[in-house]
Parts: C-alpha cells; structure tokens; sequence
C-alpha cells in the first residue's frame, strides 16, 4: 500500500497481486483460527472435518501467494524496465499523474533520477528550466536550503531511484515468501491440534434396531 503509486514504474500491474493475496489469506487465517479456537469446546466430527478443510484453503492461498510473490521477485529487474520512460515525461505539474508519481517516491525513497541526479540532464524538463534545477524532491531534507540547484549537488539525495525501487519491493517480496514458510508451520501444529481432538473425541456406537 505505501507503494501503491509505482504502479507506473512496472511493465505488469499484477506485482501487487502477491500482496493482495497475502491480505486475503492472513485475514482467512485470523478467521480459521477463531473457529478452531471455538471449535475446542465442541465434539463434532462435522465441524473438526470443516476446520480441517479450511485451513487446506489457507495453504493454497499462502502457497499461490508465494509462488507469485517468487516469479516476481525473479523477474523485478526486467519489470522496473519503464522507469526510465516514466522519468522523461515529467513536467513538474502537480496536476499531472506521472509528474505527482515521480516525486512522491523521490520523497519516500530518498533518491534522485533513474541512476543518480546527473540523468535530469538529458530529460527535457531540465532543458524547459534553463539547465539549472531539478525536481525540488531531489533535495536531502536535512538541508533546508535546498533548491534543487546543480551548483550544490551535495544537497541532493546521491542515490538512484531504480535500485532503491528494487531493494523496497524486493523486501516486501522475501517478506511474503518467508511469511508462507511461518504460516506453513502455524497450519501443522493446528492440525496436529486438531487431530488431537479427534483422537480424543468417543465414537458413537450404533446398533441394529429390532424388525
């Protein structure tokens, strides 16, 4: 969701799918487990078979979830790709999507330019400003006197948007993997909680009613 405005900057707007997916199932795995935890004070077979068959779906969301979350992370280079063509359309505008996009993430991630701040030198942006100043979110918010001038470079944010872009989603992407491999673990210890209480539970016996 914090980076839900760089869409743009993706050749394939389903990279959030695997994080939609992991929201779906954490939500679902809350809900399975409040039933579980009712489903402790009652002897029903029917009930103990549902719980197992929901948690079967909350593997197969996890499962999905960091199977996409995986592919993605494999290819995320090759889908930062238009980054740069999303750079060169700036105008500044604040009324514009792209203009608004690119300096909303130079804010948020600290950086300046796809590579570094020298690559506003080739945007016709920076030739419309007279070749003297850059997006005024390329400055380092430490420094208060910032303009965004090429004369005090050292007031700029040094790194490049592209790695930092890839490092963000990158994390998030590890984060949704991993998460699958803790949620794998919370799944067989409520199953085996669950097969606990069906050992435990009587059987009825049923006999032949008399003709």
């Amino acid at each position: 969701m914090t980076y839900r405005q760089n869409i743009l900057f993706f050749s394939e707007s389903f990279i959030t799918l695997p994080a939609f997916l992991a929201l779906c199932s954490a939500a679902f795995l809350v809900a399975t487990g409040c039933f579980g935890s009712w489903l402790s004070h009652r002897d029903s077979h029917c009930l103990q078979g549902l719980f197992v068959y929901l948690l079967v779906v909350v593997f197969c969301l996890e499962s999905t979830t960091s199977a996409l979350a995986y592919y993605h992370s494999v290819k995320l280079d090759s889908e930062i790709a238009p980054i740069e063509e999303v750079f060169q359309k700036y105008t500044g505008s604040s009324q514009d999507l792209i203009s608004r996009t690119v300096d909303i993430t130079q804010e948020e991630l600290q950086c300046c330019g796809v590579h570094n701040y020298t690559d506003w030198m080739e945007y016709s942006w920076f030739n419309q400003t007279g070749g003297v100043f850059l997006p005024h979110s390329c400055c380092n918010t430490t420094f208060s006197s910032c303009n965004g001038t090429l004369d005090q470079p050292w007031q700029l944010y040094p790194e490049g948007c592209q790695l930092k872009l890839d490092k963000a989603f990158q994390f998030i992407l590890n984060l949704i993997i991993l998460g699958f491999l803790l949620v794998f673990l919370i799944q067989v210890v409520l199953l085996l909680t669950a097969a606990q209480l069906m050992k435990e539970q009587q059987f009825l016996n049923y006999q032949v009613l008399p003709d």
